[in-house]
């Protein structure tokens, strides 16, 4: 059955104890996340072995560290960071940033 998938009804998870999570599309050869992160909040430095990925801001402002410097990021604009790349996704402001994530493949385990 085809139906819409949104935060209310996909499967949600919490990381770094403060930031949620909810994955749109979890296939292997493609995940579509949604991300919260409140302000002060940041994922670990990491790279991806096979993963290609694109952030794209829906709500706030954030910055994304990468190898080759830092990046900010407004609503409605996003980065792609290539497999390799050493990244961390911060958010900086006073407020929450909610974001998509799109990765191909699929990233769940994909970290070097």
């Amino acid at each position: 059955m085809i139906r819409p998938i949104n935060t209310t009804n996909a499967e949600h998870y919490v990381w770094g104890e403060i930031s949620d999570g909810w994955r749109l599309l979890d296939g292997d050869d493609l995940s579509v996340i949604e991300e919260r992160v409140p302000a002060g909040g940041e994922e670990e430095w990491h790279a991806h072995v096979h993963a290609r990925q694109f952030f794209y801001v829906l709500e706030g402002t954030a910055v994304m560290r990468t190898d080759n410097g830092d990046v900010p990021l407004e609503a409605r604009s996003g980065i792609e960071i290539a497999p390799g790349v050493g990244h961390q996704f911060t958010n900086p402001g006073p407020r929450d940033v909610r974001f998509l994530v799109i990765s191909t493949p699929n990233s769940r385990g994909d970290r070097a």
